[in-house]
């Protein structure tokens, strides 16, 4: 008879866990009829079973949880009054059950709509209905974890993998700056592996283009974005050329727009509210004048012999995004930029991050003042500084967002 054999038996379980079935330990039952002083020797004589399967031929009707068990038979005179009974006097009448084809996702879902209980008790698996041995619910919870971590550890080096591509996307860029010129320093940093702000730089004949960009959100939602807006500032440079940053603006805006399903939408609903922020200059190389266009991006600049940054303000108007408009004309400032003068370009990463004694943003102010500080230095070391001063503001607070600092001195 089944319940005559109990050797406990912990199968070798395989590597990858797809069902029920390969968390089942192929332990025995005691049949419905058997007295619990049957039951009782079995516990006693198998310490590490927690449970018992209460059987009607093949079939489970019931789970016996051997601390509830034995806690009950301990009240005085329980032994006399209970020892001879039928073991379902102190059986759970609707333990969990499942097949042993169920998946492991299902199973988890099933074990935390029955409760701790399950966790404790575990649950019964069964092949057609038949017995087929018991499931531990700490055991699916170690599994459940495993494969997270596993799946986690998937995505991670697929993001890792994603970082490589953003940049060597952008490696044409910074290696352009760093032989068009002599005294320019470019800070990249995500918050997350890969990030939602992207730079562009590329020289010409007669002077040089450079764009500074932050896409909505950071991570690998920002990481599409910036796939989307510098494919779409690459076509513009194509067919308009570098030297009008207002109309490069307007091109990927409208570019951005009509990937994203924000004009004519399905239904006439957009299908996206994003697009970025955005920075684009050109610098004559004649002249020295410095255009400059700007989507809620500023640009900020300081003249040799001035005391202050003066601050070249973006206009009020995203790039992309449902409530900007298709047929948007940006308009060009121009600076005439002096030897020696410096010009900054900063994403919120850097202004926005909250920090310091009163948890506040960090500010224009002590990024301004960083700059004047270290006016005299190369701008790598400028960039350091901020960074530092940054650093130092942060704290233990987590990074709000992705951070790009271009810092450039015009030369002689």
């Amino acid at each position: 008879m089944q319940a005559e054999h109990f050797t406990f038996m912990r199968p070798t379980l395989p590597r990858d866990h797809r069902c029920a079935g390969d968390l089942c330990n192929e332990v025995p039952g005691i049949e419905s009829d058997s007295t619990n002083h049957r039951v009782m020797e079995i516990f006693s004589a198998h310490r590490e079973r927690a449970c018992l399967a209460v059987l009607e031929g093949d079939r489970p009707i019931g789970l016996i949880n051997r601390n509830i068990f034995l806690s009950q038979m301990s009240k005085p005179f329980h032994r006399e009054l209970y020892d001879k009974k039928s073991c379902i006097a102190f059986m759970d009448k609707e333990p969990l059950i499942v097949d042993a084809g169920m998946s492991i996702e299902a199973l988890t879902f099933k074990t935390v709509e029955y409760g701790e209980k399950a966790l404790a008790d575990g649950f019964i698996v069964t092949r057609n209905g038949h017995f087929a041995g018991l499931g531990n619910g700490l055991e699916l919870m170690a599994v459940v974890a495993a494969m997270q971590a596993e799946k986690n550890r998937q995505m991670m080096q697929s993001i890792e993998y994603a970082s490589v591509i953003q940049r060597a996307m952008l490696r044409a860029s910074r290696e352009a700056l760093s032989s068009t010129l002599g005294d320019a320093s470019l800070l990249w940093e995500p918050r997350d592996v890969v990030g939602g702000d992207f730079y562009h730089f590329c020289a010409y004949a007669d002077g040089w283009f450079g764009a500074i960009a932050d896409c909505t959100g950071h991570g690998v939602p920002g990481a599409f974005m910036t796939l989307i807006a510098s494919s779409s500032l690459t076509q513009a440079l194509a067919q308009l050329g570098p030297r009008n940053p207002a109309s490069l603006l307007s091109a990927v805006n409208r570019s951005v727009k009509e990937q994203l399903g924000q004009v004519n939408g399905l239904d006439g609903t957009p299908e996206s509210d994003d697009g970025l922020d955005a920075s684009f200059f050109w610098f004559d190389n004649a002249t020295q004048v410095l255009s400059f266009a700007g989507a809620h991006m500023a640009l900020h600049v300081l003249h040799p012999d001035a005391e202050q940054l003066e601050t070249i303000a973006g206009q009020r108007m995203g790039v992309g995004y449902v409530d900007s408009h298709f047929d948007y004309q940006w308009s060009v400032s121009r600076v005439q930029m002096q030897p020696a003068s410096l010009m900054f370009i900063a994403t919120d990463g850097l202004i926005d991050q909250i920090g310091g004694p009163k948890r506040i943003a960090f500010g224009k102010r002590k990024a301004f003042e960083t700059i004047i500080a270290h006016r005299n230095q190369p701008s790598n070391e400028i960039c350091e500084a901020l960074q530092t001063a940054l650093a130092v503001w942060q704290g233990e607070q987590a990074r709000r967002d992705d951070l790009t600092l271009f810092c450039a001195r015009i030369q002689e």
